[in-house]
């Protein structure tokens, strides 16, 4: 009997807990409007020890057009064999400065490496460099240069 009683008052409690109402949280305070501070984009931070960087500015480049940039391996018969860089990047309308990082031990020995980059809008081709030819696997500052319009 007791047994039951005590299984009686433990679901009536239950019930009564569950059919009360839910306690409101604090009022919150009002949110003061925080506004968001433009950070200037950064680079991609210090070079490592055992990375290479090629660097410089790309003239031309329009305003929100996004431009591709790639190291690549040469076949005789120039076409790309073998990615060893890659980065993308959005245009300003002033010189764009570029790092295309990479690892110096992946740059083949004897073959042809060149750095080349197109610059697209809106899905379609607008731009693209000529290719620059890479002899050394070393870090080197390139200096300007000048998109060409795609053909």
């Amino acid at each position: 009997m007791l047994l039951r009683r005590l299984v009686l008052l433990s679901l009536v409690s239950l019930l009564a807990a569950c059919s009360s109402e839910a306690t409101k949280p604090p009022a919150a305070t009002p949110a003061v409007a925080v506004k968001p501070v433009a950070k200037a984009p950064q680079g991609p931070g210090p070079l490592p020890a055992h990375q290479r960087e090629l660097s410089g500015t790309l003239q031309g480049v329009p305003a929100g057009a996004e431009v591709e940039m790639a190291l690549l391996v040469i076949d005789a018969n120039g076409r790309p064999q073998k990615l060893l860089a890659s980065n993308k990047l959005t245009g300003t309308g002033q010189p764009l400065a570029f790092q295309l990082r990479f690892n110096p031990e992946a740059f083949p020995v004897g073959a042809r490496v060149e750095m080349r980059a197109r610059a697209s809008q809106s899905g379609q081709l607008i731009q693209h460099l000529p290719a620059v030819l890479i002899q050394q696997p070393t870090t080197q500052a390139l200096g300007a240069l000048e998109m060409n319009k795609a053909p």
